[in-house]
């Protein structure tokens, strides 16, 4: 059978082949010509059902070979026998076919040994009940060859039958589909393997879209051959003794498309005078990039704006219906956690930097309503707002400073925001972003390399950090374990009797006199020394109510031992945690591609990866039971700096003159924003992610832009795109196809585009301060290691990441890429240790206090 490839029964009889591209014998193709050519042939056949068309076939003879009376009824009688298919069915299920079928006779249930009547009803239900129609694309119809040699003909038989419409033929095809052609090759004995060969390319020839558009719409014999003189065309020959002809080809993961091969045979025959065939075909499967029409200017006031809205408005009762699917709870809880740890991250930094002006809470609180805002009302929904490095840097400049001038940080900050909000609205009306277009790939690459890097340097730096918190106990020796004591020592007038402290894990106290040791913990254990007089042997001491280290530094005590500082290895199972969850993530993400379990299976745990991943880590954190690091989020709605309120009021702290002085500032904020903002737009819009809703950079510059007046009187973090995890967030939601041929890889279809998941990702995220309990049970390697995945994930979406590849591969092991083949391998390099340089400059520059400007450098 062919559904795009070729499959075969195997020897056993028992299974199909593996999907593999047919190999054919040249010969077989010439001889198929000669079928085509000297047989008989009927196009646009009008008839209701299989004997109707064997009649018609058979009478419709030329008279130079018209067959006799009695042939034709053996013939007749031959082609409508009941045909026998392939079960595909699973071991248990033909075991209880063997048992139970009431049609089983003395050959059991198997199809097509059983008595005719049986089999015909057999074959109809086998027919309804096979799952693998769901592998035939919509719209397929059946093509039937049948070949094979008789002892009553003396010269073979061939007929090439097209029907006017697609007719149902009962159980002739494998699966219920209408048939629209027939081919026929019988002949005499001693020639089997040459009459399969020329039904298999045959078959091959029907399964190829360009000869298909031919066969559908030829009107005469002519028309065929010409057809099959193009597929000869386009035949690549492998000479003999030179390869397996046994051997089975694997199908490609990417095909030319019937376009860019007629495209490319029209540019071969126009290009054939100079030589340049494959040069040609190749620059045309590149494509040439062109102009965005989201991007394109009006020149009126708001036109871009106007544009943006129009195009979007359609589509905004789809953005919620289209959210309902497994797929998107997967990604909403995906990004919550991301966006979680995002903002614990950026609001202990800004509390460091501001003395707790902006911090965790208002993190909270500006990424709940910044988010959900955005999500609701923006172009583009999928992007994920957050405060980024830039605006960071930014915000500990300005609050230094304002304490260096005696100004009140939040109302200079005010009226910094308001002025942004102004500009932002500035640059809307006049179209600004329509200088997005010139954005390069070299810029695109730059920024994402950067964001993605940083991601990835903060979840090793944060990790590092624990050895900091945790202290790993390289100094411990198991043979000193005698030598290890704690006690607790209660300074108190009248007291300087240290108490022992049962501090766990790890306590253990000198010996008592009389050769009593207390463990770790444990019971006692006699060391009694057997040398002294029953008499005068010590009983071992009451043990006083021990205190716990809380309880002894609580009670003003101090702790003395050489085991006090003592801690588990914590930073070791936080490292493994950390790991696991990394390349738990990656590997469950890729278990899509998997050859193992079925096809729904896999793309079930490959779009809960990360939620499985992170669950799979939580289970052997809580089953160690040690104190890891842990998710921590406020647990009161009150401002971390108790001084300040929720309301900011533009007059009052500050000279009137600050207001005036704040558009300085306010530009730079502008430019950032800008960049920041419609660079992450440009990677979010790519043409490979397939958006069939458009994009709307003026309409999501102007929500940032009125975010910023309220994030500015409220005193809570400004916001901008986050490039890494709107990525991630596109990234699972992907869409492909549900079904596939044999052999086909799923075709991928683009983005579930919609506002729901953002919109419960940013909910979820201002819910928080109430989920407390529940999420404190989540460590932060864990999401640690989430971040990294998604910081490797958005190097990998990039060309940058191939190209450095290169730089390590001998040429002969490099990849058949498309722009090796017309641009010389030194010049790639040189392109690539350009960017990297780059990429290393902008390092240095985030790492100072230059910082802010970095979007302008990139």
């Amino acid at each position: 059978r062919w559904i795009k490839f070729e499959e075969k029964v195997e020897d056993g009889g028992e299974r199909w082949s593996a999907p593999h591209v047919p190999a054919l014998p040249l010969h077989s193709l010439f001889q198929l010509r000669t079928c085509l050519q000297k047989g008989t042939m009927l196009l646009d056949l009008d008839a209701p059902s299989f004997k109707e068309i064997i009649d018609k076939a058979l009478s419709g003879q030329p008279e130079e070979a018209e067959l006799q009376p009695e042939l034709r009824e053996r013939l007749a009688a031959l082609l409508l026998r009941q045909p026998r298919h392939q079960p595909t069915k699973s071991l248990l299920r033909l075991l209880a076919e063997l048992g139970l079928s009431p049609c089983r006779g003395k050959h059991g249930a198997w199809p097509w040994l059983l008595h005719p009547k049986c089999q015909a009803a057999a074959s109809l239900s086998f027919q309804l009940r096979n799952r693998f129609k769901k592998k035939v694309p919509l719209g397929a119809e059946a093509a039937h060859v049948a070949v094979g040699e008789v002892e009553f003909l003396e010269k073979p038989f061939t007929a090439f039958i097209r029907l006017r419409r697609g007719v149902a033929l009962g159980s002739l095809a494998e699966v219920a589909l209408p048939s629209r052609f027939l081919f026929i090759l019988l002949g005499p004995r001693a020639k089997v393997k040459a009459y399969h060969e020329v039904g298999r390319a045959m078959a091959t020839l029907l399964m190829d879209e360009l000869f298909q558009r031919v066969a559908r719409q030829a009107e005469h014999r002519e028309d065929l051959i010409a057809g099959m003189e193009v597929f000869l065309d386009e035949l690549t020959v492998l000479p003999p003794r030179k390869w397996d002809p046994s051997a089975r080809i694997p199908p490609l993961s990417c095909l030319l498309s019937p376009h860019r091969r007629t495209t490319m045979h029209l540019l071969d025959q126009q290009s054939h005078s100079n030589g340049n065939m494959a040069a040609a075909g190749d620059r045309a499967s590149l494509g040439h990039p062109c102009s965005r029409e989201e991007l394109e200017r009006t020149g009126r006031l708001f036109g871009g704006l106007l544009r943006d809205i129009r195009r979007k408005a359609p589509w905004y009762g789809s953005d919620f219906s289209d959210a309902l699917h497994p797929q998107c709870l997967s990604a909403v809880l995906y990004i919550y956690l991301a966006t979680v740890t995002n903002a614990i991250t950026f609001g202990g930094m800004l509390g460091d930097a501001t003395a707790n002006m902006q911090g965790v809470l208002e993190s909270f609180l500006g990424t709940a309503f910044a988010g959900s805002i955005f999500c609701l009302f923006s172009g583009q929904p999928l992007t994920i707002l957050s405060s980024t490095g830039p605006m960071l840097v930014f915000e500990r400049l300005l609050f230094s400073f304002s304490q260096d001038h005696s100004l009140d940080y939040l109302e200079f900050r005010l009226w910094i925001g308001l002025w942004v909000a102004f500009f932002g609205v500035v640059l809307v009306a006049t179209e600004a972003s329509h200088l997005v277009r010139y954005f390069t790939r070299f810029t695109e690459e730059g920024f994402c390399a950067l964001i993605s890097l940083i991601f990835i340097y903060d979840s090793l730096k944060k990790m590092l950090s624990l050895a900091d918190a945790f202290p790993i106990n390289w100094q411990y020796r198991l043979d000193n374990v005698t030598s290890y004591s704690c006690v607790c020592n209660l300074s108190s007038p009248g007291n300087d009797t240290p108490l022992p402290s049962p501090l766990a894990p790890l306590q253990v106290q000198p010996l008592l006199p009389g050769g009593w040791a207390r463990g770790w913990g444990g019971p006692e254990v006699s060391m009694h020394d057997p040398s002294l007089p029953p008499a005068l042997s010590p009983q071992p001491p009451a043990a006083p109510a021990g205190l716990s280290r809380t309880q002894c530094l609580g009670r003003g005590g101090n702790l003395l031992g050489t085991s006090c500082q003592y801690v588990p290895d914590v930073t070791l199972v936080s490292f493994l945690l950390f790991g696991g969850t990394f390349l738990s993530c990656t590997a469950l993400k890729r278990f899509r591609s998997s050859r193992y379990f079925p096809a729904g299976v896999r793309k079930l745990v490959s779009d809960f990866a990360i939620i499985l991943a992170i669950l799979a880590s939580c289970a052997v954190d809580a089953a160690l039971g040690l104190e890891t690091p842990k998710l921590l989020v406020p647990s009161e709605l009150k401002p971390t700096n108790p001084v300040r309120g929720w309301i900011v009021f533009p007059f009052g702290a500050n000279p009137w003159w600050v207001c005036l002085v704040s558009v300085v500032p306010a530009v730079l904020v502008t430019i950032l924003i800008f960049m920041d903002q419609q660079i992450t737009a440009v990677i979010l819009n790519r043409r490979e992610y397939k958006l069939q809703k458009g994009a709307g950079f003026h309409l999501d510059l102007l929500c940032v832009s009125l975010l910023m007046v309220v994030t500015s009187a409220t005193g809570l973090p400004w916001y901008v795109s986050a490039t890494v995890i709107s990525l991630a967030h596109m990234e699972s939601l992907r869409k492909e196809s549900a079904t596939s041929a044999p052999g086909e890889h799923p075709e991928f279809l683009g983005i579930r585009e919609q506002r729901l998941t953002g919109l419960a990702v940013f909910v979820l995220t201002g819910v928080s301060v109430f989920m407390a309990p529940v999420l404190k049970h989540i460590p932060m390697p864990v999401l640690y290691g989430v971040f990294l995945h998604m910081g490797v994930a958005a190097l990998n979406s990039i060309q940058l990441t191939d190209r450095v590849r290169l730089l390590l591969m001998p040429a002969k092991h490099q990849p058949d890429l498309a722009y090796l083949r017309h641009v010389p391998l030194r010049r790639v390099h040189l392109f690539t240790i350009i960017q990297l340089l780059c990429l290393a400059l902008l390092w240095v520059l985030k790492s100072t206090m230059a910082a802010i400007i970095f979007p302008v450098m990139v």
